[in-house]
């Protein structure tokens, strides 16, 4: 059987045409693209009303992208108005601007750096940092700032690191003076602010970027703030004045929505951040003896149980050290706590106080270590009663600092840094959860990879999405230490990354959207051990998020998760630190899915009487090149101050002669033409109609209106501001014995606004009645 050709090959074929192969039409990549809408106005809108103008933003490639959205005539931006998804960048002028470094996922995703592992960054002032004080930026980048102990008011003593580089932030020259007055950090030797012996600090609950310390002015000691975010001072709060036995507070510590301090006196001072006040009746009584160590109080805080704690020592090698108990239920000494508790024979001194834990982690008293001949760590129960403890005592002249605690579960421990005596820098390690020392770390930790081995430590700040321990001491070196290995620097990285969706749009309506997945960016997987990293959901509240762990392409499936906002923090262990470094920046990214993210900003329309109509077109560029968005218009009704003033001036030619009375006749043209002008038999009058606009805007579909001579009417015409439209008319009739009147009156369209009617004008020729009469 024969297969016939198809008709079109066939036809070919018959004219001697030559077959080729089909040229295959190559796959045209994607383009993003914006829309463009506005909100908050009819159409037409009104003179002086806000414009809500949405740009939506349907990325199609990974990587930079600025959106440029340029202000229209007649109208201005609304100061403050402009909204852009989190992790863009807003900017507010003509024209108003949105920039990503790396948008991914469409748009629809947010991420923050991955800490790299901490190298060791000199200082530079010499020392003294005593520990750090731990900000991520929003785009997640870890800086430790601190401020160098026991300065004098004027002193330069706030120095800002950036943990990804081990270099000073930018916005030196560092270190920065501490002012009373609110506002940017300032520079040299102009501060109002001296700092403590051994300085606590607390974070504000509402705004942890707010950092509370115990200040020190010329006239008064009290509660110092820092803005880590701004950055700047933000502000000085008095509690005491300096003088007698008043010299400096011991540090700051919080029990419920009140912060507490102690001074050199013993008395316990008290301060509301919520309210930025002086608690009523402070400063409380004394609960630990004069202390003066050259002016500062020696000695420290520890909360435990809702109670405030306070070690106190005289002097270096001199007096005896106390421990005493301030119940804030009561404002007075606790029950059980008639009176200061020695803590070492005298000769012996304390720079620390800490929380002791129970073996499932519940607060139970509170110590503190001895320094000078003896070593010793005292400890007490809330109650009062000694409490043991596991610790092994120290070296004489051994110097112990207050510890930071790290919880994992059930498990705390307590890192205390140390030197003097035999120790020129190292970390010791109590697990309350056994009572003894740490198991996995030596018993004496000590640094030999940062500065020599040469730290002095203060003490260290954990971090939560690493997993490491920022270190700092009298040596001015910032450093990394695994908890769980005592390795410097510690080989870990992490991010936490909160994601609220409903953030993303900015229209006021409702999108539905899903979490799809967190994942790991610029992150080679086998360098990463998975099995000992972790990863973590919470929700608003802080609960947990149950959520699957790494996959082995460092994904995380979040399908199915609902929680909004919801917090993922990756806490990585490296195989090795390959992917940072030489320009790599790794990310946590959390991705979702939904509608195209929106840029948002309001404008005034203006108020000019001229603009008639406004009008937005967004462009943009990004990895798929430059393209732009439809152009959205509204036209704009002229208000009551802006409304026509259109007037009509009905005529009649008070001339004899025809010629007069013709376009361009000079009349004269009056509202009563004299008797005689009509003429008994030939009866015929001219009429002019001048309509003129004297409004501040023009008139559309305007027209004449005459009932009596349709020959007057004309139009539609229009008229702009100022000018005039004249018509000239006539009417005959055989026998004129009465008097002939006409009116006439306009009817018009303002632009964009409703038909108007002028009020009538008329115009009489006077007949041979009127003389009679």
């Amino acid at each position: 059987m024969r297969r016939r050709l198809p008709a079109v090959l066939l036809a070919c074929v018959l004219a001697g045409g030559t077959l080729t192969a089909a040229v295959p039409v190559a796959a045209q990549p994607p383009a993003s693209t914006l829309t463009k809408s506005v909100q908050g106005v009819s159409d037409p809108a009104a003179h002086g009303a806000t414009a809500s103008w949405v740009v939506s933003y349907d990325n199609a490639a990974n990587g930079a992208a600025t959106i440029t959205d340029p202000i229209g005539a007649g109208q201005s931006l609304l100061a403050g108005s402009l909204q852009v998804p989190p992790g863009w960048t807003g900017t507010e002028g003509n024209p108003v601007t949105a920039t990503h470094p790396n948008v991914r996922n469409g748009g629809k995703a947010l991420g923050n750096v991955l800490t790299p592992p901490v190298r060791a960054s000199a200082s530079p002032t010499g020392g003294d940092g005593f520990i750090p004080i731990l900000h991520r930026t929003p785009e997640g980048r870890l800086q430790a700032w601190n401020v160098y102990h026991h300065l004098g008011l004027a002193n330069p003593k706030l120095v800002c690191t950036d943990v990804s580089t081990s270099s000073l932030c930018a916005g030196g020259p560092w270190p920065k003076p501490l002012n009373t007055t609110p506002g940017p950090f300032g520079a040299g030797n102009t501060g109002d602010i001296a700092s403590p012996l051994t300085p606590q600090y607390v974070r504000d609950t509402g705004n942890p970027a707010r950092v509370y310390y115990s200040a020190v002015t010329a006239s008064s000691i009290g509660v110092g703030c820092l803005d880590l975010a701004a950055p700047g001072n933000c502000g000085y709060w008095p509690l005491m004045n300096r003088g007698g036995q008043t010299f400096e507070m011991a540090g700051l510590a919080q029990i419920g929505g009140n912060l507490y301090g102690v001074a050199n006196s013993g008395q316990v001072l008290c301060w509301t951040p919520a309210t930025q006040t002086a608690c009523g009746g402070q400063p409380y009584a004394p609960i630990v003896p004069f202390t003066n160590h050259g002016g500062y109080y020696l000695g420290a805080l520890a909360v435990a149980g809702g109670k405030l704690f306070a070690s106190s020592s005289l002097a270096v090698n001199a007096g005896t050290p106390m421990m005493g108990c301030f119940d804030p239920g009561t404002a007075d000494r606790c029950a059980g706590w008639p009176a200061p508790k020695q803590l070492a024979p005298a000769g012996n001194y304390s720079y620390n106080a800490f929380t002791a834990y129970s073996t499932t982690g519940q607060e139970t008293g509170a110590c503190a270590s001895t320094a000078g001949a003896t070593n010793v760590t005292t400890c007490f129960a809330i109650d009062g009663s000694p409490l043991p403890n596991g610790f092994t005592a120290l070296e004489s002249n051994t110097w112990v600092f207050t510890p930071e605690v790290v919880r994992t579960g059930d498990r705390v421990r307590s890192y205390f840094g140390i030197w003097s005596g035999p120790y020129v820098g190292a970390t010791l390690c109590h697990d309350w959860s056994t009572g003894t020392a740490c198991a996995g770390v030596p018993s004496r930790i000590y640094h030999p990879g940062v500065n020599g081995g040469n730290t002095r430590d203060y003490g260290y700040a954990y971090d939560a999405p690493t997993g490491c321990l920022i270190g700092l001491g009298d040596a001015g070196v910032l450093f990394s230490m695994d908890p769980d290995t005592g390795a410097s620097p510690c080989v870990r990285s992490g991010a936490s990354v909160s994601l609220n969706p409903s953030q993303f749009y900015c229209d006021g309506k409702q999108h539905a959207t899903s979490y799809t997945k967190a994942r790991l960016v610029g992150v080679t997987p086998a360098n990463v051990n998975f099995g000992a990293s972790s990863v973590r959901a919470t929700d608003g509240g802080g609960n947990p998020v149950a959520v699957p762990g790494f996959a082995p392409d460092g994904t995380v499936d979040l399908t199915g998760v609902t929680a909004s906002p919801l917090t993922v923090t990756a806490s990585l262990v490296l195989n090795n630190a390959a992917d940072f470094g030489n320009g790599n920046q790794p990310s946590l990214s959390v991705e979702f899915g939904g509608d195209a993210p929106q840029v948002c900003f309001r404008t005034t329309i203006a108020a000019d009487c001229a603009v008639t109509s406004v009008a937005n077109t967004a462009g943009g560029t990004d990895g798929t090149g430059a393209f732009s968005s439809n152009t959205v218009t509204r036209q704009v009704a002229p208000g009551a101050a802006c409304l026509p003033n259109v007037v009509v001036n009905k005529e009649i030619c008070g001339s004899y002669t025809p010629s007069h009375c013709k376009a361009g006749g000079a009349g004269p043209w009056l509202k009563q033409a004299p008797v005689g002008v009509l003429g008994l038999l030939n009866a015929t009058a001219y009429w002019r109609v001048t309509v003129t606009n004297n409004g501040p805007i023009p008139v559309v579909d305007a027209h004449v209106v005459d009932d009596v001579e349709p020959a007057c009417q004309t139009g539609p015409f229009t008229l702009q501001p100022g000018e005039s439209k004249v018509v000239h008319c006539s009417t005959y009739a055989l026998l004129s014995l009465f008097p002939l009147t006409n009116k006439a009156k306009a009817k018009y369209t303002p632009v964009n606004g409703a038909r108007l009617y002028t009020d009538w004008s008329s115009a009489k020729a006077c007949s041979l009645l009127c003389a009679l009469s």
